[in-house]
């Protein structure tokens, strides 16, 4: 009996301390850290911009222009019709 209660402690000692590794993993994944002023120049270059595939950008263009078109999208003439007169 004592060698099952030994084993059931175990478990359990070893669950807790895994427990415990996984919350002070999940809690140092966290950053406060921002951006330092002198790194906003190199973030603000087109080549460091999230996605930059020219055919995706136009793709995302095309979709932004024909759901955004009715209300005056990007400023082009014509409306939801299609026309761009």
């Amino acid at each position: 009996m004592t060698r099952r209660v030994n084993r059931r402690a175990l478990i359990v000692r070893c669950a807790c301390v895994l427990a415990a590794l996984g919350c002070a993993a999940a809690a140092s994944g966290c950053s406060t850290l921002g951006v330092k002023p002198w790194q906003r120049g190199i973030l603000a270059r087109a080549d460091m911009r999230p996605g930059g595939s020219a055919m995706d950008d136009f793709i995302d263009g095309h979709i932004y222009f024909a759901k955004e078109a009715s209300s005056g999208g990007r400023s082009f003439a014509g409306g939801g019709c299609g026309c761009n007169d």
